[in-house]
């Protein structure tokens, strides 16, 4: 799942690009109402659990160096107005979760519960596999509604499909 984040982030960032700063922030009445809107959403979600997951295990070192950045005080802030600085954390973030999976995360990690209160103070406690789930569904639900968006504009993004990133194994014998 991670590498098809680091995928469909590359492709929305290329298809953003060849589209103005007007044609960014313009409001399209979509549910974070821009294309930078909902890049900024994506960033603020990935953010928000990130750093929630970085108290799972005092190995998710790389999770915890994102507590440097900016911190979203609501779901629909803006924390970038400007497309390239948030290429800057997009790919930052893509970078941490593949680090973080692959070097830092273990299975016994995924087979525990995580506690965690809310954006309202609401705590609760579920399996951490089932977060981690959440937060790529989370990428995903979006970057669909960005597909929507592009496709609006006459701009093709290419392939969405996961299964692209299935290995076959068929080709491998």
């Amino acid at each position: 799942m991670a590498l098809y984040n680091c995928r469909m982030n590359d492709q929305l960032i290329q298809a953003a690009h060849t589209l103005t700063h007007e044609q960014l922030i313009e409001d399209k009445g979509a549910f974070f109402s821009s294309i930078l809107g909902t890049f900024n959403h994506l960033i603020i979600g990935d953010l928000i659990w990130l750093l929630r997951f970085s108290k799972h295990s005092n190995r998710y070192q790389s999770l915890s160096e994102l507590s440097e950045l900016p911190y979203p005080s609501s779901l629909d802030e803006i924390l970038f107005n400007q497309f390239e600085d948030l290429i800057d954390v997009r790919q930052r973030l893509d970078r941490t979760i593949l680090h973080w999976l692959n070097k830092e995360a273990q299975e016994c990690d995924f087979h525990k519960t995580m506690s965690y209160s809310n954006s309202l103070g609401e705590r609760s406690t579920r399996e951490f596999s089932e977060l981690v789930s959440h937060l790529f569904n989370h990428q995903t639900h979006h970057r669909g509604q960005l597909s929507t968006l592009f496709n609006q504009l006459r701009i093709d993004i290419g392939s969405t499909d996961f299964l692209l990133d299935i290995p076959d194994l068929n080709q491998h014998r």
